[in-house]
């Protein structure tokens, strides 16, 4: 049995909690919150026996394997090196870290440790996204990527998140390298750097502030970015955040030389896209036959999942803890290669490294490689 504490006792600990409550090998033993009211009513609320306003103490008392860090990002680097070197392996929510420093700080020392450690980039684990990488295992697209496209959106009518954001300068989120942008953008990121080379050759960024910020008092806070990005080896890609499109949009295409395709993360699809052309008339007929063949195989699927009870508006968080708990019963590596998480922190960097009020920025080779960690 893998025994866990959680630090931070926010919105996102009881997403914890629940995931947990369905895999059998792990238990939540403590919690713990500077504000020790949240740490009680996560615990009283959840049947959780230990209770804590204090790190060390709940390290020293609770002894847990695993840690997971469910804070602000700005405690995110200290923490973990303080769960690190009390022996625990640890799961730090998104953003990692506030830099790609800390990032490669934090993983130098669980190697040295010989312990693991990973981010929170659930997304990456979700049903369509494991049935995408299946594909590309297979040889779907026929080589490697050649482009990359990722789309997140974010709904500004949670007026819980933005009201207290807006309504406070001091609010952590506003003290973030990338404000609005750096609490957000890390699933979107992550996905591409699953593709891209450690190398980055060429980033270019455009942020603004939305019309809609605006109206609500938005100050300094953008929340329109939209990027474009090229390894040393030649693949690019494009990163896209909005708040001003409806419906959402959670995508990523992954194109190839032979065949590309698309994840839709609102719906839980998974299309592919063939290499084939039709001559004459048919070209007007076949591509929406085979769509409408794709989309139909992903409903039947989804729908048998649902009525089996095994899909879950969870399941990216319940996979990915799952998958980091084995790896430590197991001495196995974690499931996220840390590659990704430190190429995914070095991209924010230079993403953030636009200077307020400018409209764009080129950085060429901005990011140190990650091919040693």
């Amino acid at each position: 049995m893998i025994r866990v504490a959680i630090v931070g006792c926010g919105k996102i600990a009881d997403q914890h909690v629940l995931a947990m409550r369905r895999i059998p090998t792990s238990q939540v033993v403590a919690v713990c919150d500077q504000e020790r009211l949240m740490a009680k009513q996560l615990a009283e609320r959840s049947g959780i026996e230990g209770c804590f306003d204090d790190v060390a103490e709940m390290l020293r008392t609770s002894t847990p394997d695993v840690v997971h860090i469910t804070t602000p990002p700005q405690s995110h680097h200290e923490l973990g090196r303080q769960c690190l070197e009390a022996g625990c392996h640890v799961y730090i929510e998104k953003p990692f870290t506030v830099t790609r420093q800390e990032a490669q700080s934090l993983i130098d020392l669980a190697s040295n440790l010989g312990l693991n450690i990973t981010a929170g980039h659930n997304y990456q684990f979700t049903p369509e996204m494991l049935a995408m990488r299946e594909l590309v295992r297979q040889g779907f697209l026929g080589g490697p990527a050649v482009h990359l496209e990722s789309t997140w959106s974010y709904d500004l009518g949670d007026a819980s998140y933005v009201g207290p954001m807006l309504g406070n300068p001091d609010h952590w989120v506003r003290r973030l390298p990338g404000q609005l942008f750096h609490n957000l953008i890390s699933h979107g990121i992550a996905r591409l750097a699953e593709f891209l080379g450690d190398d980055m050759a060429e980033i270019v960024v455009s942020t603004q502030q939305s019309a809609r910020m605006r109206t609500l008092g938005g100050q300094e806070v953008k929340d329109e970015m939209r990027a474009l990005l090229r390894d040393s080896r030649g693949t690019t890609a494009s990163f896209n955040f909005t708040t001003q499109v409806k419906p959402g949009v959670n995508q990523l295409r992954v194109l190839g030389p032979a065949g590309s395709i698309t994840v839709d993360l609102v719906s839980g699809s998974v299309i592919r896209h063939f290499g084939k052309s039709y001559k004459s008339y048919l070209t007007f007929v076949m591509p929406s036959l085979v769509q409408a063949r794709e989309h139909g195989s992903n409903f039947v699927r989804n729908a048998w999942d649902i009525l089996r009870w095994r899909l879950h508006q969870d399941g990216g968080i319940k996979e990915l803890i799952q998958r980091f708990h084995s790896s430590i019963a197991s001495r196995q590596p974690p499931p996220i290669a840390y590659r990704e998480i430190l190429l995914t922190a070095g991209i924010m960097d230079a993403l953030f490294a636009v200077p307020q009020g400018s409209g764009a920025s080129r950085s060429a080779s901005p990011l140190p490689s990650a091919a040693s960690a």
